[in-house]
């Protein structure tokens, strides 16, 4: 819930980024205006979310409606529009937002070098050589067998570049504080559950500066605890989650009308005595007579 202000200072919130274009991996400034913070509010930090679920940056506000922080397009980011919002750390609301889009530049590819074949030399292959006989006692001939050269031709080995593969990271989800009722009477038991905390963290829950309950998280961030108000009054009441992070809920207080339908029955009641009673003062009167 937004703090209130005069009608001649209030604008409405609005968010730019500069850049508001390129390629994933681009740093980009975010700046707003227009954007006020509830009075119970300590801390005026925001996150920057990317497409409603990805913190991709931070900033900080300065109480009078404006600030301004950093971010970064995520490296996973596809071609097109996204959306950019400011998330206020304080109440968990989303005010204002723009548009970032996502170019993807050209891929270049350099051909490999051109390589020229190896020269292949024909075989040489050498006629056989044969000497004359020799005769002599005994007589013995002799024959050489036929020389032959082959040349073989060797191929180099190819060689692909090795294939990468990178894994995009998993965005963590909002977390949520949840009041099993919207409207209470004082007295009426009322319970608070949550998630998105971190695991094992200390659960502390407070309105309107009091502790009314406290939990710890469990592995999966989860908690759930009694709401239990020192003092009540009618109206709204906003309930707050601190686990290092900031939850919110709210919850409505009414009075009993018991009390009232009593005292109307009274009122009836007396009608009818009274109105028995000059009756009955009537017939007395006429008696007499």
């Amino acid at each position: 819930m937004l703090s209130a202000t005069p009608a001649t200072a209030q604008q409405p919130p609005a968010l730019s980024a500069s850049p508001n274009a390129g390629a994933p991996g681009t740093a980009f400034k975010v700046a707003w205006t227009g954007v006020y913070y509830d009075p119970d509010c300590t801390t005026y930090a925001v996150n920057v979310l990317w497409d409603g679920k990805t913190v991709v940056g931070s900033g900080q506000g300065n109480g009078r409606g404006t600030g301004s922080g950093s971010a970064t397009v995520p490296a996973t980011a596809t071609a097109g529009a996204h959306r950019v919002e400011i998330q206020l750390v304080c109440q968990g609301a989303r005010p204002a937002g723009t548009t970032f889009t996502v170019r993807i530049p050209p891929t270049t590819t350099t051909p490999p070098p051109t390589t020229q074949p190896p020269t292949t030399q024909p075989p040489v292959t050498n006629p056989p050589v044969t000497k004359p006989p020799v005769t002599r006692p005994p007589v013995t001939t002799t024959t050489t067998p036929p020389v032959t050269t082959t040349t073989t031709e060797t191929t180099p080995p190819s060689s692909e570049p090795p294939s990468s593969s990178s894994t995009e990271p998993s965005n963590p989800g909002d977390g949520v504080l949840v009041l099993d009722k919207e409207n209470i009477q004082p007295g009426d038991p009322l319970t608070a559950t949550g998630t998105g905390c971190p695991k094992g963290a200390k659960v502390t829950l407070k309105s309107l500066g009091q502790d009314v309950g406290n939990a710890v998280a469990d592995e999966n961030g989860e908690f759930k605890s009694p709401v239990k108000f020192a003092n009540i009054e009618p109206g709204r009441h906003k309930v707050r989650a601190e686990c290092g992070i900031t939850l919110v809920g709210n919850v409505d207080v009414t009075l009993s009308s018991s009390s009232g339908g009593t005292t109307s029955t009274l009122v009836v009641l007396l009608f009818f005595l009274l109105v028995g009673a000059a009756m009955l003062r009537r017939q007395f009167t006429g008696l007499r007579r």
